[in-house]
């Protein structure tokens, strides 16, 4: 498969359906090519050679991006870097396509031998997605241009005889996803889960106060890379969205997304809002205070939708216990997970109106990380971890569940990935 160049293509404008999966004091900034900008507008090019359809459009088989900070990669070139994107190289896999593990240069980016070099992640489209090549430039539209901390870096492309790939920096410690939900990940401190928010708050808070808003659209716990220290970065931009204009409140669209994260007024009407992004950003805090899925039809009857189910525990802190994650084991403030809850129900209002912007949720989170444990609270904690390392000695003495507290009733005991394939379910497709 050799290289196939038609003209320069620029960021067409973002398609419809998808999936991957602190430094707060540095600074984020915008890069953009005046070059790219004034391109941007532009339509696909004709083929160079026969291309397929996608969207009623005859796509070229080959394509490049006028972006001066991506590298342009062949498909020799990353599947070499891939091992031939060999099943055991996999790192996940989504309605866009799979990510596979791969290696370049340090320096040059340029692809490497596996064991050499540095780490990358490469998504490589499905060939049966009609939507590959519109998320693929989403993508490439939106990581292509900005840099901050608290984004996942996009390092490079691959546009060749109709394959759509994408290079990023690769996340050590996965998704904030397979850490709450999947067995034998490593838990997650509360300290750490505050971390994560801010961090993933701080993405968010970046994409809504740039010169042109962009509207996230796909926010959930999957699409939140972890790195080696546990610093968020949101990946993903299939479905990303620049905001409304000219004084509109919302933008008017496909409804596309994840079932349990898209705000209620996006769904009931196409009208996506900014704060539709604070809806989802509410969602995945509560999951994190849980340690459960939004949607996960084996739970009880009653509880299959994490929100509904626990939005009366929320106002109330003697009630909130009873919906914490287990694997806190009661180390936590529970004046800072009180509040943690009562913003939890402000993002979640429905009415987009009353939700407040990312700049005040991530300002109230980082007010929210400095509460520290009462002297009580750290000596019931004590306590209860000593009752669990018994527990651990002696199973069959106590009859307790991890770290020796009582279950939850909004958990049960298939909390595997293959639950989380079951039941997270895409709008739009």
């Amino acid at each position: 498969m050799g290289n196939c160049w038609p003209s320069p293509v620029v960021n067409p404008s973002p398609g419809t359906t998808k999936h991957y999966n602190p430094v707060p004091n540095q600074d984020a900034r915008t890069e953009q090519s005046k070059s790219t900008e004034s391109r941007a507008s532009l339509p696909l090019p004709p083929p160079a050679k026969e291309g397929k359809r996608v969207a009623g459009e005859e796509v070229p088989p080959c394509g490049r991006i006028v972006t001066p900070n991506l590298r342009s990669y062949t498909y020799a070139e990353l599947k070499a870097a891939t091992k031939n994107f060999r099943p055991d190289t996999v790192l996940g896999e989504g309605g866009f396509g799979r990510v596979f593990k791969g290696w370049v240069d340090e320096k040059t980016l340029a692809p490497s031998k596996a064991g050499v070099g540095v780490l990358v992640a490469v998504k490589k489209s499905n060939p049966d997605s009609s939507q590959g090549l519109k998320e693929w430039q989403a993508e490439v539209k939106f990581l292509g241009k900005f840099s901050h901390p608290n984004l996942v870096k996009l390092l490079g492309y691959c546009w060749e005889d109709g394959q759509f790939l994408l290079v990023y920096e690769y996340m050590q410690k996965g998704s904030l996803e397979s850490h709450l939900f999947r067995k034998g990940a490593e838990s997650l401190t509360w300290d750490t889960r505050l971390k994560i928010a801010i961090g993933a708050a701080q993405g968010l808070a970046f994409l809504h106060t740039t010169e042109k808003q962009v509207i996230y659209r796909d926010f959930k716990s999957s699409n939140i890379l972890l790195d080696g220290d546990f610093n968020a970065k949101l990946s993903d931009f299939g479905l990303a969205k620049l905001g409304p204009v000219d004084g509109d409140s919302h933008v008017t669209t496909g409804i596309v997304g994840t079932y349990g994260y898209a705000a209620p007024e996006y769904m009931a009407t196409g009208h996506l809002y900014v704060k539709s992004d604070v809806y989802g950003f509410g969602v995945v805090l509560l999951e994190i205070l849980a340690g459960q899925r939004v949607l996960d039809m084996e739970r009880a009857t009653g509880q299959h939708n994490l929100v509904d189910w626990a939005r009366p525990f929320l106002p109330d802190q003697k009630k909130l216990k009873k919906i914490m994650d287990p694997q806190l084991a009661d180390q936590y403030p529970s004046k800072a997970a009180f509040q943690i809850a009562e913003l939890i129900l402000r993002c979640l209002e429905s009415d987009p109106k009353n939700r407040p912007p990312m700049e005040e949720v991530l300002e109230t989170l980082r007010t929210i990380q400095s509460i520290k444990m009462k002297p009580k609270e750290l000596k019931a904690s004590a306590k209860q971890k000593q009752t669990a390392q018994r527990h651990q000695q002696s199973p069959g003495k106590y009859h307790h569940h991890r770290h020796g507290q009582t279950q939850s009733p909004v958990h049960h005991k298939n909390d595997g990935v293959a639950g989380a394939k079951r039941y997270e379910m895409y709008l739009g497709h």
